[in-house]
């Protein structure tokens, strides 16, 4: 008995002593996040560094421990920039913007969405400039809205044109004897044609001309207009890579000088008439700058669907039914909410997951008016929770439609026969069944093409009860097609052309409300493992590791198709591998 109470006091002790270390971690982490007050100076010039990646929404993390931590004061999302450089336009200490940024974290729709703020904070007569020493072609399509844009003597301007390449597998798969077995809807549901063919098919390449043609019209026709150069003229140059030196650049006016760094902050110094003081982006959003404050009573209930659909919960990356579901059902049932507008960014995924979500906004439109936003993509099982909306905005460049559905499973039937593996099978019944070591049956090729066609169906039928469309037309621009926002307002995917401030004024003049206030969905609280999976004090998530390993770009395709191949059930989504360059 003694030895039992000593052990029952040890063990009693060990977890007693473990939470007071908690504890005097969580106050030596409170104090040392307790830094000064971000205070913005007179004559201060905003500097905009969009390396981070951009996310539509980065919700604050309500733990204790990750508020004590900071854990959120690093992350940036797209509603904070656009606050930010609205609030700056109104602030008296700010008296300009220089765009010095090395690469732009944010997707194309959402360059687009940040070019057109910067547009609206000319209008107050403010200045920007924008100065580097290498400009990507998505960094100098943001940069060209400047007054001033400047290089480096020994720099260079990326302008070519846009392009993109998808790799094929079929000559790898008949090698090694390893293979996709694919059964789809769709003839432009190229997101599995990589395992069919070798080679790009025309229906492929059609579309993904069509998509790409569409946003370098977009790009050509806004730096037209802010740097006074025809749009034939602007094609002349990326066809001659006209912007490949300084001298090049500025010969074809894609530039306003040549200097250096030095040179640069001289010239700021001359614009605000004394020595400018510059406040970095992150900074001023800490300030308390990344918010619009309002003491309305009405809110307009903003819900952020962003990242692949899979069936579940769901996180702050991926869009779960879980997740999205709760939170619609609360802003349905906070009174003060007048509209809902979803915020979607998605290739898509589960097409089961997406009808449950499709479910629920479809009871939620009968409560509330219901306008959907649409990011960078909106495609596939993307459309799919967007396509009953009162109202959809898309971007321009945004990339929707692929409205189509597959489902594929992996085999080794031909490895394991040369490999002398042989499977063997023993089963109580006749159902369809599908073994890795077999080749499908037509059994199972049946059953699964059955439930693809029923989804697709269904999917078109909810396109058309949407878009108050026939299904035969919603068939004619769907077959898996890709389209971009422009191309999708032209076939009546999409009602106007926007970003999330268009939508939620779409929504509060369905809801019939003068002031309002946002209110972000969904909330995001980490466990304790997923804290310190993202741990300040180094990269101990696998994800970081292996990005920093093979480079960010590698790592892209690599987490593509790693989700590929953790894919259930028949998926509604789009090409899954579409680089834009």
């Amino acid at each position: 008995m003694k030895f039992l109470r000593n052990l029952l006091a040890s063990i009693l002790g060990f977890f007693i002593s473990l939470f007071l270390l908690f504890c005097l971690f969580l106050l030596i982490a409170a104090i040392a996040g307790g830094g000064d007050e971000i205070v913005v100076k007179p004559n201060s010039v905003l500097e905009l560094d969009l390396a981070k990646q951009i996310k539509d929404y980065a919700p604050k993390d309500t733990s204790p421990l990750a508020q004590a931590l900071e854990l959120d004061s690093e992350k940036l999302s797209l509603d904070k920039v656009l606050n930010a450089i609205e609030n700056a336009q109104l602030d008296d200490n700010i008296k300009g913007i220089s765009i010095k940024t090395n690469a732009i974290g944010a997707g194309m729709a959402q360059t687009q969405a940040i070019r057109k703020k910067l547009e609206e904070f000319k209008e107050s007569g403010k200045f920007i400039y924008a100065y580097n020493d290498v400009y990507s072609q998505k960094n100098y399509y943001l940069s060209s809205v400047a007054d001033s844009l400047f290089l480096n003597p020994v720099g260079q301007i990326d302008f070519s044109g846009l392009s993109s390449e998808i790799l094929y597998y079929k000559d790898f798969e008949d090698k090694y004897g390893v293979k996709m077995e694919v059964v789809r809807h769709g003839k432009y549901k190229s997101a599995v044609e990589p395992y069919l063919e070798n080679k790009m098919s025309d229906a492929n390449r059609e579309q993904i001309t069509s998509f790409l043609t569409s946003i370098w019209s977009e790009f050509t026709s806004n730096i037209s207009k802010t740097r006074n150069i025809s749009v034939e003229q602007l094609n002349l140059i990326a066809d001659n890579s006209e912007g490949r030196n300084a001298e090049l650049a500025l010969k074809n006016k894609l530039i306003d000088g040549i200097i250096y760094k030095d040179e640069y902050t001289e010239k700021l110094n001359n614009a605000v008439d004394t020595k400018s003081n510059t406040i970095d982006l992150m900074d001023y959003i800490k300030s308390g700058k990344g918010r619009i404050s309002s003491t309305a009573k009405d809110k307009i209930a903003v819900i952020y669907a962003q990242g692949q659909i899979m069936y579940g919960e769901g996180n702050e990356d991926v869009i779960g039914q879980g997740m999205i579901n709760r939170a619609i059902k609360k802003a349905v049932k906070d009174k003060k909410v007048k509209a809902i507008v979803l915020r979607v960014n998605s290739p898509g995924g589960s097409a089961l997951a997406s009808e449950l979500i499709w479910r629920e906004l479809e009871l939620a439109k009968k409560e509330k008016p219901l306008v959907v936003s649409m990011g960078n993509l909106a495609a596939s099982g993307g459309y799919y929770i967007a396509c009953n909306a009162d109202v959809i905005v898309a971007e321009p460049t945004t990339i929707t439609g692929s409205i189509g559905v597959f489902g594929a499973l992996p085999n080794a039937y031909e490895l394991s026969q040369k490999m002398g593996i042989n499977a063997e099978q023993v089963s109580t019944n006749k159902s369809a069944s599908y073994s890795l070591f077999e080749p499908m049956d037509q059994k199972f090729y049946d059953v699964t093409k059955e439930g693809v066609e029923q989804i697709y169906t269904t999917f078109v039928n909810r396109v058309a009860t949407g878009r108050k469309m026939t299904f035969e037309k919603v068939d004619a621009i769907a077959q898996g097609r890709v389209w971009t926002g422009k191309e999708a307002l032209e076939n009546g995917l999409v009602d106007e052309l926007g970003g999330l401030e268009d939508a939620i004024n779409a929504a509060v003049q369905l809801a019939d409300i003068k002031s309002y206030r946002i209110r972000n969905y969904p909330s995001y609280k980490k466990n304790i493992k997923e804290m310190f999976n993202i741990s300040p004090f180094g990269k101990v998530n696998k994800e970081e590791i292996i990005k920093e390993a093979i480079g960010s770009e590698n790592y892209e395709l690599f987490r593509q198709i790693n989700e590929f191949k953790n894919m259930e059930g028949i998926q509604a989504r789009m090409p899954y591998v579409i680089q834009i360059k």
